[in-house]
């Protein structure tokens, strides 16, 4: 059994205080092989709050989301769809590594709904701190853990969607995906044209 402690955020709006709180978080088994906790970054007061899956290895090594190859690819297409990261609050739905070891590599494995449940408190706590206008959502997993385990992205992909606690919200396909696609220029343009479509929600 995983142990618990450490589950459950404070009670506080304090992003400082949420992250040294995160950092010793045993609410499921992943903090027992990654590197360390991965939480959130950017400014308190971030119009738009963006949620990806999980840390990668280079994620998990450095202790900040999105600085990966995927990150590379996000910080790319917010440039051209108008966004300007550094205003950006990003973090994940789970916010430690969870891999499998073939040879010396670390494997990116999906996380499951136990451990998205289990990290919901903290995504949770960030958005009370972060109050934004938008949440942009970066994957099936990111949109489930905060829209429940029946979204479906391929059927609500670019759509403004209904969620508690923020004024707009939109689900876009996770910037892996993107790297992953068979057409990777095209998958490209439709992640930007989605999160154009994302920035006008803001309006």
């Amino acid at each position: 059994m995983p142990d618990s402690r450490g589950a459950e955020p404070p009670d506080t709006t304090d992003l400082g205080r949420l992250r040294s709180a995160a950092a010793g978080c045993q609410g499921c088994a992943l903090y027992q092989d990654a590197t360390q906790t991965v939480f959130g970054e950017g400014p308190a007061g971030a119009k738009v709050l963006v949620v990806g899956e999980q840390p990668g290895d280079k994620e998990d090594v450095a202790g900040e989301p999105f600085v990966g190859p995927a990150g590379k690819l996000l910080d790319r297409a917010f440039e051209e769809a108008g966004f300007d990261r550094q205003s950006l609050y990003v973090t994940n739905a789970v916010k430690h590594f969870k891999f499998k070891r073939e040879g010396k590599r670390r494997i990116h494995q999906k996380p499951g709904r136990t451990e998205v449940v289990a990290c919901r408190p903290w995504l949770l706590a960030e958005l009370r701190a972060v109050r934004p206008d938008l949440v942009l959502l970066l994957g099936a997993t990111a949109a489930q853990s905060l829209l429940g385990p029946d979204f479906r992205l391929t059927r609500h992909r670019g759509e403004p969607l209904d969620l508690p606690g923020a004024p707009a919200a939109m689900a876009t396909v996770h910037p892996s995906a993107v790297l992953r696609a068979p057409d990777r220029d095209e998958a490209y343009a439709a992640f930007v044209a989605d999160l154009k479509a994302a920035g006008k929600l803001l309006g």
